[in-house]
């Protein structure tokens, strides 16, 4: 079928949402979320599909494996949602003009929201149960990795749609042909918004060549500070998990700065890192302090290219840093405005990072890794965007909504 054709299909069912009640949405959701747990074992079967086609140290690897308890937190995702309000219909703003005009702005849906993702099949759950609840037919565009995958978990929502007597055009999942993102990327007039989930390299791509308007969830260069008074014990635990709580995502830590005061304390504060194999690129002064506590093939001196790097594996840069405004200064240099933490018991450095690092999520300490959808009440989320325009961090239901202006009268004329 030729493209336009399939758009055409989902911008017609996107219309259809006016028919149906939140009750009926949050029962299909509820249903699909508990399809996925009958279907365990037919999607974990298509998924290993996909993952013998890539070496296991592919850094994609592990976002595109599926396992049961990857399967359970899904559910509970789309579970989640389900319990969230729609903002459907919210009064943004109402006001009565003196010439008797009532204007109202109420939010409504997108309409038809399309996103390309690479090895990531959880995101075509995502995506579907948050434009599902926020009334937006979506087309979806998997990479070739994750094609068993995304082909199965389409399947299975589906055929929820079709036993609540729902087109399946309002999930749409389109071939892995090249072709087909092209099409996708052009699709002016079918599509209202197009959300990029992946690589820089994915996301430079969409930005540079469509035609319709773009959200960007850009990669994390995440960086943490862990500045002069900061908790030594509390710091640890904080790095160790932000690194390696699951390397694969976008809020891993990539860089450490240390406080210069703090290099003695560097052994203590990566020594769990060693345990876990953590490769290390510290800069001079670092690469001093670690010599004789970090295992040796474990320890390299930085070079230029590794601050800046979303790393997506097991390994992190160090540097060194005489004070707060040289971190802000590296980290405004090769941040990707995502996510970035300061570690300090200095209560003025907190606020004066807070304020000034521009960033979608800026935190203090705790871990990075909480910059999910789900860990900020989201119900599930459907990227994180790393521009400022209409949304930014993790997109959850209002995210999905735009609004429009109501304006009721009676018999009013402008002169």
């Amino acid at each position: 079928m030729p493209y336009q054709d399939i758009f055409t299909q989902t911008q017609a069912a996107s219309r259809t949402f006016t028919s149906l009640s939140a009750e009926q949405i949050n029962s299909v959701l509820r249903d699909v979320a508990a399809a996925a747990l009958e279907n365990t074992p037919f999607l974990l079967q298509e998924n290993q599909k996909d993952l013998d086609r890539m070496s296991p140290a592919d850094p994609k690897y592990d976002r595109l494996k599926l396992t049961e308890a990857r399967l359970q937190d899904i559910a509970k995702d789309i579970e989640n949602v389900t319990t969230l309000p729609s903002p459907l219909g919210e009064v943004i703003f109402q006001k009565e003009l003196p010439n008797g005009l009532n204007i109202s702005k109420i939010r409504v849906p997108l309409g038809v929201v399309g996103v390309i993702y690479e090895a990531r099949p959880n995101v075509t759950f995502d995506v579907f149960s948050l434009c599902f609840k926020t009334g937006n037919a979506c087309i979806l565009k998997g990479g070739s990795d994750a094609e068993f995958s995304n082909n199965a978990i389409i399947k299975v929502i589906h055929a929820v749609l079709e036993k609540h007597g729902i087109t399946p055009h309002v999930a749409t999942l389109l071939p892995v042909e090249r072709e087909a993102t092209q099409s996708l990327l052009e699709a002016v007039g079918y599509v209202d918004v197009l959300i990029p989930r992946g690589s820089q390299g994915l996301i430079d791509f969409v930005r540079q060549n469509a035609k319709v308007p773009v959200i960007e969830t850009g990669a994390g260069i995440v960086h943490t500070f862990f500045d002069e008074t900061a908790d030594l014990e509390k710091g640890t635990a904080i790095l160790f998990n932000a690194k390696t709580r699951r390397v694969s995502v976008c809020n891993a830590l990539d860089c450490l700065l240390l406080h210069q005061k703090r290099l003695t304390d560097l052994p203590a504060l990566v020594a769990p890192m060693a345990q876990a194999g953590v490769e290390l690129f510290a800069d001079a002064a670092a690469y001093q302090a670690l010599r004789a506590h970090y295992p040796a093939h474990l320890l390299h001196p930085a070079q230029e290219e590794h601050f800046g790097t979303e790393f997506l594996s097991l390994k992190l840069a160090v540097k060194t840093v005489g004070d707060l405004p040289e971190a802000l200064d590296h980290i405004a240099r090769y941040s990707s405005k995502h996510s970035e933490a300061i570690l300090s018991e200095d209560a003025a450095n907190i606020e004066v990072f807070l304020n000034a690092v521009d960033a979608a999520a800026v935190y203090a300490n705790t871990s990075t890794g909480f910059t999910d959808g789900a860990q900020f009440g989201l119900g599930a989320e459907i990227g994180i965007s790393t521009q400022k325009l209409h949304a930014r961090g993790p997109m959850g239901l209002e995210e999905l909504t735009s609004y429009k202006w109501i304006v009721r009268g009676n018999g009013q004329v402008r002169g």
